[in-house]
């Protein structure tokens, strides 16, 4: 299939070949492998590795830079280099703090060729989140942006196994031990790699976690050929020719976080696995700042959060004559989305105003890139999961680990088998220092999600939410996804979640936390006084919209006007926090 075919088959397929694929597909894992050689080294030891870019890097000022995967790989050398002189070891765990930049994909290679263990930290973590993943994990050293340095000294006293914090920005010696420039200055740009294991451990990620502390799933370097079907599935073929991709014109980016699984193992290692250029960009995710970035570095392939794809469809809803593909002369070719359902109102206007049809994408941080779409080959269902891609074998199965009939809703389980007996390698190690905890991810083979969905027939499985999201209210079983998506088709809200609200007679009532679109909020602000009579208006709107269109019982018998709603710094809604904010309330009444 050429790059053009490619292009214009973003929608519905001519056919489905799922069934060819899916069978067809084999897994191959060399029994040494290691992720920094196949996503730099490989690219930097050809004739075209100056020519070849690797690190788009674009600055909150707006200043560009393009970094070759040469310039990767010798940067990554030098750190490499440095870092055993400061005595990092082999299966050692190294902190990595620091955004979208050139430096934090350095710091990835630099610790993953060596053998060492990379610890992603967001930079959004506090001092609290920090010390707990810095001494769980025992992290020896932590490269730092500047401006996190001053959270991560804070609890280093806690952290008795952190031996030295390198800095990287602007250098201010008085709050790092070092700095990045100045360390890497005289160190060798020539590096051994480490002679890896596909079972060897890579990377210790901590999970969102909504209940209790995060666990650390730890990564081996095989996952990422785990992940490469699904990327490869949810992005189109992302131009891949089935060579080595020397003639594609695809180009990634994506606001994700490189700190955490969506951001390191669904945007940039794969990209770089392919030999493309990544855009790393450096400061907050805007919808206008989004499109422009697509448009000024011609952006092909991304993965976007629904939050991010409901801000665009928000700001830009299409009122232009042109659309908004056209407007900001957009190259999109696929846009995958995860972390929460997309719903059919984003799923639509994907389609109309950006000329995509969005690749839904299901998987966790311990098992990743399980479920999804691939519009070329398969049709989506609006408000679907999708199918299992190639390589991995789903089932939907109940408390008994036995495997639900149609169209039942069960738990999301993935088999450490694929269909052919063959190891699964998107499998995650084990909990790091929690072998209870790994043993309770899984009955017998399967591997649970904690994740609600059901079967249809064409074998496309339906999200309803996590198990503990799930509620009971007057005796029927509800789960939040449709309603949110119902309110979010109504042009005052830009972002909803429900939860049950404790009710005597009924169980649980269904709540909503509403978020008001821009419009909303500027009508709302100009009420002065008659807010509250503004705000019933609104609510009985709402709740007739909701009501016109899904089951009596679903509609919610509460709503609450918010400002914004709890999110985990991986975008996805914390119910949770709503849901004990619902019943302290309770409590309290």
């Amino acid at each position: 299939m050429t790059a053009s075919q490619r292009r214009d088959k973003t929608s519905t397929p001519a056919s489905d070949c799922y069934t060819s694929l899916y069978r067809g597909f084999r897994w191959w894992v060399p029994a040494r492998l290691n992720i920094a050689q196949v996503c730099c080294g490989r690219w930097a030891a050809r004739a075209d590795a100056r020519q070849r870019i690797a690190i788009e890097a674009l600055d909150a000022a707006g200043q560009a830079r393009r970094y070759s995967y040469a310039q990767l790989q010798v940067a990554a050398n030098r750190l490499s280099q440095w870092l055993v002189q400061q005595g990092v070891q082999r299966g050692d765990r190294v902190a990595i703090v620091l955004p979208q930049r050139f430096e934090c994909a350095v710091a990835y290679l630099a610790v993953l060729q060596m053998g060492a263990v990379a610890l992603p930290l967001s930079m959004l973590f506090g001092p609290d989140a920090l010390q707990f993943r810095l001494h769980d994990g025992a992290a020896v050293l932590a490269i730092c942006d500047a401006s996190a340095i001053a959270s991560v000294q804070s609890v280093r006293a806690q952290c008795p196994a952190l031996r030295c914090i390198l800095g990287v920005g602007n250098a201010d010696t008085t709050v790092a031990d070092r700095w990045y420039d100045q360390a890497l200055a005289n160190m060798s740009a020539e590096f051994a790699l480490v002679d890896t294991a596909a079972e060897e451990a890579a990377v210790l990620i901590y999970t969102s976690g909504t209940t209790g502390n995060p666990k650390g799933a730890l990564i081996a370097h095989r996952a990422l050929i785990g992940n490469l079907s699904g990327f490869v599935c949810s992005q189109n073929w992302f131009g891949f020719d089935g060579r080595d991709n020397a003639d594609s014109d695809a180009v990634f980016w994506s606001p994700a976080d490189w700190a955490w699984t969506g951001g390191l193992m669904d945007a940039l290692l794969p990209t770089l696995y392919f030999g493309r250029p990544i855009v790393a960009y450096n400061g907050r995710f805007s919808a206008q700042l989004a499109l422009e970035l697509m448009h000024r570095f011609g952006v092909t392939h991304t993965f976007l959060f629904p939050t991010a794809l409901k801000a665009i469809m928000k700001t830009f809803a299409g009122t232009a004559r042109a659309t908004v593909r056209q407007q900001f002369k957009l190259k999109l070719q696929a846009i995958m989305s995860a972390g929460e359902a997309v719903g059919d109102a984003v799923f639509d206007y994907c389609q109309q105003q950006l000329g995509v049809t969005v690749n839904e994408m299901f998987g966790q941080t311990e098992i990743n890139y399980l479920i999804g779409n691939c519009s070329p080959a398969w049709r989506a269902k609006p408000g679907s999961m999708g199918r299992a891609y190639p390589g991995h074998q789903i089932q939907i199965i109940d408390e008994l680990g036995k495997e639900c009939a149609l169209d039942v809703i069960g738990e999301v389980a993935l088999n450490r088998l694929d269909v052919h007996g063959e190891p699964d390698p998107v499998f995650f190690l084990g909990y790091w220092k929690n072998d209870a905890a790994t043993q309770a991810k899984f009955t017998g083979n399967w591997c649970r999600t904690g994740d609600l969905a059901k079967r249809d027939s064409d074998g496309y499985l339906w999200y309803q939410g996590r198990a503990d999201d799930m509620f009971k209210a007057a005796g029927y079983r509800i789960g939040p996804g449709e309603i949110e998506n119902c309110l979010l088709k109504h042009a005052a809200v830009a972002n909803a979640a429900v939860v049950p609200k404790p009710d005597r007679e009924r169980g649980a009532l269904v709540k909503a936390y509403v978020v008001l679109s821009p419009d909303y909020v500027e009508r709302r602000a100009r009420q002065g006084s008659q807010t509250a009579a503004f705000d019933a208006t609104l609510v009985a709107e709402l709740q007739a919209h909701v009501k016109n269109k899904l089951a009596p019982y679903e509609y919610p018998k509460e709503i609450e006007i918010i400002a914004a709603l709890p999110m985990t710094t991986t975008g996805k809604v914390q119910r949770r926090v709503l849901r004990l904010q619902e019943e302290e309330r309770a409590r309290r009444a």
